[in-house]
């Protein structure tokens, strides 16, 4: 495949010369634009559109960073925001962190060094100084769901109300012996966890017990296996996500104990299965559509207005009822 050199070696003028017509940028003469054309046509050069937006500052391309691409909340929030980008003339690449800090830092030191237009990202506890050194290039961001910081516009749950109201509709129920299995390390996970404490302590309870683990189904399904164990064991419990709720509810049904009589079960976020098992779960959706919507919608502000005031919105998720609650 012919490069861009290949043409300007054809064409007998400079690289820049070549790179100028491709983008349409800067003077070329009448005769050098045809002999350039007349290589291309030779060589049959394609140029590398994406390549070419990368490295351009005017950049269309956004990239989307999130913690946990498997978690059905942030498949519906980075739909949400590809939609948003696309329709205003915006593309979209999607990095995904596996909460590690690690990669997160490795995906904002290439978003830099690519120049793209900016950033939407799902940090972790962590992502405060590189978000900052991403600021100092001059390359826009937004948290979402996530907060570090209050340099950044942000789009959040409020997690904590929610917590509190979903712990409230357990304690309802009679139950007593709540445990509680949390994130670990995550901005979220600890909004959620200071409105389910403060729900309990309010109705004079403590958590019984509270476990922080590592997002994800294999540690929510052992955290719930050991919680199990316990004597006596829990008669409810509420999960901080849907992965954690997955690998849990594995963890109850394979015991084959009775959902909602001998355990309550309750979780954030809305996990496809919800609905297919019986009884449904009780859950907090979160406006997962809305956040990606309203975080792309700060973005494009930010592109056009690098001066203005940071903006923190805050949406509420909605308490879901189907039946694994008394």
């Amino acid at each position: 495949m012919a490069s861009i050199k290949d043409v300007a070696r054809e064409a007998g003028v400079s690289t820049a010369t070549v790179s100028r017509m491709m983008a349409n940028k800067g003077y070329i003469s009448d005769k050098a634009r045809a002999k350039v054309e007349a290589a291309v046509k030779k060589l049959g050069y394609r140029p590398n559109r994406a390549a070419q937006q990368l490295r351009d500052p005017g950049s269309r391309i956004l990239a989307l960073i999130v913690s946990d691409i498997q978690n059905p909340f942030f498949g519906e929030l980075c739909r949400s925001v590809e939609t948003f980008a696309q329709k205003r003339g915006f593309c979209v690449f999607v990095c995904n962190t596996d909460e590690d800090p690690q990669k997160e830092i490795h995906y904002l030191e290439l978003v830099a060094q690519e120049q793209v237009a900016g950033v939407i990202i799902s940090p972790s506890t962590q992502g405060l100084k590189p978000l900052k050194a991403l600021q100092k290039q001059g390359i826009p961001a937004v948290l979402v769901d996530r907060q570090v910081g209050t340099d950044f516009d942000a789009v959040l749950s409020d997690n904590k109300e929610a917590a509190y109201r979903l712990t409230q509709r357990i304690l309802q129920g009679g139950y007593r012996r709540i445990a509680g299995i949390f994130g670990a390390n995550s901005f979220t996970a600890e909004e959620r966890l200071a409105g389910f404490q403060s729900a309990l302590a309010e109705a004079g309870q403590t958590a019984f017990p509270i476990r922080r683990i590592p997002a994800f189904e294999n540690e929510g399904r052992a955290a719930m296996e050991q919680i199990l164990q316990d004597n006596p064991a829990p008669d409810a419990v509420i999960c901080s996500s849907a992965l954690i709720a997955t690998g849990a509810y594995r963890a109850i049904h394979k015991q084959k104990i009775l959902i909602p009589n001998h355990i309550g079960f309750a979780c954030f976020d809305d996990p496809p299965w919800a609905t297919f098992v019986n009884p449904g779960l009780t859950v907090i959706r979160q406006p997962a559509a809305l956040l990606g919507e309203a975080a792309a919608e700060l973005l494009m502000k930010r592109i056009k207005d690098p001066e203005r005031t940071p903006s923190i919105l805050r949406l509420q998720g909605s308490l879901v009822e189907r039946g694994s609650l008394r």
